[in-house]
């Protein structure tokens, strides 16, 4: 595995890997997270998670896609280098991983496509990269901290994603057949859902973008 998108050679040629990551309206998004910071800086908390996990997902992987359902609110996140286009058809976390899934299919007939929660503002890029080492061009998944969610979800080579996002989301993808990854990965398991998630998130170190907003927000 190599920073930059690709895996283990397929016949000479790199296999590539890409990524959706869904987004819903920051203004609605991460209800449980409500608290953390004062309620105007709500909005921007989500999108600093946002950020954080993407600037460290585009050091990793070919191309990243996010689908979101309010683009123009989440436009600056273009600024990390990725693309954004606007959820279409059935809504839902699943529909809007298959809706990316098709779109970078069409590109990527042979890639590795991925789906990645994007609220993990500890992830590390070593960590991501180190997670599609292990796949290795298998249907994956990397569980979250407390072992029922799901945090990465990687397909195999060429073959659909199959995303079972939800309430039990590790159990139902290891029942699909995904094969449940065995690394560490602290910042790629820690997805922030409470203030208690973000302060854990914070003891493992935060990506820049976060940092700075809890800073301005206990300063002000």
């Amino acid at each position: 595995m190599i920073l930059g998108g690709g895996i283990r050679e397929d016949g000479g040629v790199p296999v590539p890997v890409v990524l959706v990551v869904p987004l819903k309206p920051p203004r609605a998004g991460k209800s449980r997270l409500r608290g953390a910071v004062t309620e105007a800086a709500h909005p921007e908390l989500v999108l600093a998670l946002a950020e954080d996990t993407l600037s460290a997902a585009v050091e990793v992987v070919e191309r990243v896609l996010v689908v979101a359902s309010d683009v123009p609110a989440v436009e600056r996140l273009r600024r990390t280098g990725v693309e954004i286009v606007a959820e279409q058809g059935p809504h839902g976390l699943n529909a809007a991983l298959r809706q990316g899934e098709k779109r970078l299919r069409a590109d990527y007939p042979n890639a590795v496509i991925g789906a990645l929660q994007a609220d993990l503002p500890a992830l590390r890029a070593g960590e991501l990269a180190a997670a599609i080492a292990e796949a290795d061009g298998r249907r994956a998944f990397t569980a979250d901290w407390e072992g029922t969610g799901t945090t990465l979800l990687l397909s195999a080579r060429g073959a659909a994603l199959d995303p079972r996002f939800g309430v039990g989301s590790a159990p139902a993808h290891t029942e699909s057949g995904a094969h449940p990854l065995r690394l560490a990965a602290p910042g790629l398991r820690r997805d922030v859902d409470s203030p208690a998630d973000l302060a854990h998130a914070r003891q493992l170190g935060l990506g820049a973008r976060t940092a700075e907003l809890l800073l301005q927000e206990r300063v002000a």
